[in-house]
């Protein structure tokens, strides 16, 4: 499937448009992050409609082609009504990671801000995100044969030998390096072994600093069981879409269950079902857990974003709430941009801070829904952002 996506028709009750000089000056983006199955994607359609601009995927999942149903991929019709991009770039035996998302997105970015279109960034990979709004350490090139004999150390003397490793060389990994992520593991081993520098210090170092755009960071949050109660629906659902039967075609593929696209949520334990390690319904269970703790990693992530403004979703809001709020933060952030005389949005119990959430289990924010408004344009307002 190309992930280019047609151009869709602006929809009703559009919102401000910025002057295209404006655009191309300060390089504005929007970016909505949130947890796996809180309904990012789907609310982001009607979002970019009224924004009239169009959607680039923050997920290294939906990267890969021939992977659709375990990682939530949207749909056709939703990539006929908004184009979708950066879905679908490579095979699921290709390397992929944060550096090469840049490089696409940048692309993406600069052909979006020269027609005057502000992008629209969704999805819940963290890395990904922080790689385009703030830069990324480049680091020294992948030594395949280096990264060989690491792979060969790790099975011979096993995963948990390597971080233990990688604690002492770097004591700092323990904040961001998870004992199970054998990718992250052997990459920060390797950056070692090749610059003698912990990748911890040369991350402080670059300290994502590049700042080549204006972003507004949205996050969207709901109450931990309503989460988990719309995790365990959306894996009822991609098992009755066929599951099972994509992560069967994979294997059969030839794509190995050790690849780092099919140790991804839904194949790798659906993988041990196929290759008869255990139950489907012990698949199932393992398959919900791990979404749940890997939903719990994604907001620890957000959490540490600074600007990100949190919205409070309830299990049963109505979609054109959700999507009216939303837009009252992107009409004030237009306003803003184009220095435009516009009220601050009152603060209520339900919208606060970042710092004022600082060490808080749930970081609420929400401004007060309001319609959308035109905004001058620079050129008649005749001064600059």
């Amino acid at each position: 499937m190309d992930n280019m996506g047609s151009q869709n028709g602006r929809a009703g009750g559009e919102c401000p448009r910025l002057h295209p000089e404006l655009v191309t000056r300060v390089k504005p983006l929007v970016v909505l992050v949130g947890p796996t199955a809180i309904g990012k994607s789907r609310i982001a359609i009607p979002v970019a409609k009224a924004m009239g601009t169009e959607i680039l995927t923050a997920d290294s999942t939906q990267v890969y082609r021939g992977m659709d149903i375990g990682t939530d991929k949207p749909s056709l019709a939703d990539r006929e009504a908004v184009p979708h991009w950066l879905i679908d770039l490579v095979n699921p035996d290709e390397p992929f990671n944060a550096g090469t998302y840049r490089r696409y997105a940048l692309q993406v970015i600069e052909r979006l801000h020269r027609t005057g279109k502000v992008p629209l960034i969704v999805g819940g990979t963290g890395l990904y995100i922080r790689a385009v709004i703030r830069g990324l350490w480049p680091g020294p090139p992948v030594d395949w044969s280096l990264r060989r004999a690491l792979e060969a150390e790790a099975e011979e003397r096993g995963l948990a030998a390597m971080y233990h490793e990688l604690l002492r060389v770097d004591p700092q990994a323990v904040q961001r390096v998870h004992p199970h992520d054998r990718v992250k593991i052997l990459r920060a081993l390797e950056v070692y072994r090749q610059t003698g520098t912990p990748l911890s210090v040369a991350h402080q170092r670059h300290g994502f600093q590049d700042r080549p755009f204006t972003p507004l960071l949205l996050g969207l949050m709901m109450e931990r069981s309503a989460l988990y109660r719309r995790i365990e629906a959306r894996v009822d659902v991609e098992l009755a879409k066929g599951l099972v039967e994509e992560t069967r075609r994979l294997l059969q593929s030839g794509y190995d269950r050790n690849l780092v696209s099919m140790k991804s949520l839904g194949y790798r334990q659906m993988a041990g079902f196929v290759l008869g390690e255990y139950s489907f319904e012990e698949a199932v269970r393992r398959l919900k857990r791990d979404t749940r703790r890997f939903a719990k990693r994604q907001m620890t992530w957000f959490r540490k974003e600074p600007d990100l403004v949190w919205i409070e979703l309830q299990e049963h809001d109505a979609e054109e709430e959700v999507v009216e709020r939303i837009m009252a933060h992107v009409n004030r952030f237009f306003h803003w941009l184009s220095g435009s005389e516009i009220r601050p949005l009152p603060q209520d119990d339900k919208s606060r801070s970042h710092e004022e959430n600082a060490g808080r289990t749930e970081e609420l924010g929400q401004g007060q829904r309001t319609s959308c408004h035109p905004v001058t344009s620079m050129a008649q307002e005749g001064g600059n952002a």
